[in-house]
């Protein structure tokens, strides 16, 4: 099953979710219609909203929350690329001009602001408290993990441990709950519960993994951003960690530096040390070895087209180029 089997198993759902967020993105403010229709629409790839419907179909379910709960996560999900795009001054993404440099930083943060509080209007309509749990506890994760790594900027002597905690907060929470999601929509038992909050916290560390590695691997017209922003920006991920910590005394040197000022005035000189150490290599098989353990976390659902979805899921996640 490729990726364009697992999107067409949920067409219907798809199509009704996109209708149902160019509704609730109405505003009688103008520049909220503006600003929420230009990013939702950019051609992100909508992986949180349709992991939550294929989850929620896996476990039978048949009502009409699911549609609602999908648009919540890509809401969530859009407020915090407004939000990271203003912090880390991001001029490009998914090969569009971000928001904040059309409309301006305020302008970005606000919209920003208003999605998060109509994501929270919209999961109250679905009356059910779990749901409340799950949602304000990932918002607020998400935020925590916002926070640690912005606390990591041009720290050169983060471990692999400390960055796998900052992206399971900033990337992989919103994946976990809204996989979680399909097993309370059904009411099924906390183990089930707890298998797939597993699954789509795996998925999402895999999917950042791989999101990392592609920051020195791909081309920016296949990323939609720019080469080398993670190190313009002074973020260690697991590649540069990697080169810190088993690549030569001279590269190690080289990556410290270019994390401690920011910049990418070095970019070619980095992008061989990362080569030559095998580093995006080893991201790789890490983002692998999250991506086996999610397709087991599947063994609670019984077999069905949408347990093979998301099982292909875990292998798009790893295997993509952009």
């Amino acid at each position: 099953m490729d990726i364009q089997d697992v999107y067409n198993l949920v067409a219907a759902d798809r199509q009704a979710v996109d209708e149902l967020i160019k509704k609730r993105l109405h505003s009688e403010v103008v520049l909220i219609n503006q600003i929420g229709h230009y990013i939702v629409n950019s051609g992100g790839k909508r992986m949180r909203p349709v992991l939550l419907l294929l989850t929620a179909r896996a476990f039978g379910y048949q009502g009409s929350d699911h549609l609602e709960l999908a648009a919540v996560v890509e809401f969530i999900h859009t407020a915090t690329l407004l939000h990271d795009d203003v912090v880390d001054a991001s001029d490009m993404r998914r090969g569009q001009e971000t928001a904040n440099s059309v409309w301006g930083n305020e302008a970005s943060v606000l919209v920003g602001d208003f999605l998060y509080s109509r994501a929270f209007q919209m999961m109250v309509g679905v009356h059910n408290m779990r749901v409340m749990e799950i949602l304000s506890e990932a918002t607020n994760t998400i935020a925590e993990g916002e926070v640690k790594q912005l606390l990591n900027v041009h720290n050169a002597d983060l471990d692999e441990a400390g960055y796998l905690d900052v992206i399971r907060s900033k990337t992989a929470k919103l994946f976990e709950s809204s996989a979680q999601l399909g097993a309370v929509l059904t009411g099924r038992s906390e183990e089930e519960e707890r298998a797939m909050a597993a699954y789509g916290m795996h998925l999402g560390t895999a999917f950042q993994l791989i999101d990392d590695a592609l920051d020195y691997s791909a081309s920016s017209e296949e990323l939609g951003k720019n080469i080398g922003d993670d190190l313009a920006e002074g973020k260690p991920t697991l590649p540069l960690i990697h080169v810190i910590n088993h690549g030569t005394p001279e590269q190690a040197a080289l990556v410290r530096e270019a994390l401690e000022q920011g910049g990418r005035n070095r970019i070619d000189e980095i992008k061989l040390a990362i080569e030559s150490a095998g580093a995006i290599a080893y991201t790789s098989r890490s983002a692998q070895t999250e991506a086996d353990k999610a397709v087991a976390a599947l063994s609670v659902l019984t077999d069905s087209p949408y347990k093979e979805a998301l099982a292909a899921l875990a292998g798009f996640a790893v295997q993509r180029s952009h």
